[in-house]
């Protein structure tokens, strides 16, 4: 007897400018990734903050539904820094971190910004794949800025792509 191939479904998402509202949720997903997540209280902080935005990914469907990914980025001085970007486990492989982050390029872009920042974990190989395909490159390297359950005290990249 033949199984046939099983093809999941792909997921659609919608991706709405972050809001205050947002950051008990984000700060829900931010937990799942981070050893030292950010507080809502915090979320709500940067939110509030005038060279502060970001994008909340949902699913589309029936009703409200809360961020299953987001990134939250600042603009200063013509330049553009990731604070932080993260995605619900059940979504990844689904193109998502890569529509969060070319929702910021092109909010960078309008904003005529020179350059986009960010430090992602050097044992983090998805994330940086993803960040070189986006045209990030290395231009620096923090020793033990991380701290990882898994592997303990690890280091960070820091990367940059030229938006000019």
């Amino acid at each position: 007897m033949r199984i046939p191939f099983f093809k999941p479904r792909r997921r659609d998402y919608a991706l709405e400018p972050l809001t205050v509202g947002d950051s008990a949720a984000v700060a829900v997903l931010h937990r799942e990734d981070f050893v030292r997540p950010w507080t809502d209280g915090e979320f709500a902080a940067l939110l509030e903050q005038e060279t502060v935005f970001g994008y909340a990914a949902r699913e589309t469907g029936q009703g409200a539904k809360p961020p299953v990914g987001f990134v939250l980025a600042r603009l200063a001085a013509g330049e553009g820094e990731i604070l932080t970007v993260a995605v619900a486990r059940a979504h990844r492989r689904q193109g998502l971190g890569w529509q969060l982050m070319d929702a910021v390029l092109r909010e960078l872009h309008a904003q005529r910004a020179e350059a986009l920042f960010l430090e992602v974990d050097e044992t983090n190989a998805p994330a940086i794949g993803l960040y070189r395909r986006l045209g990030f490159h290395q231009v620096g390297h923090r020793p033990n800025y991380y701290r990882s359950t898994e592997h303990g005290p690890t280091g960070a990249l820091v990367m940059r792509r030229d938006l000019r």
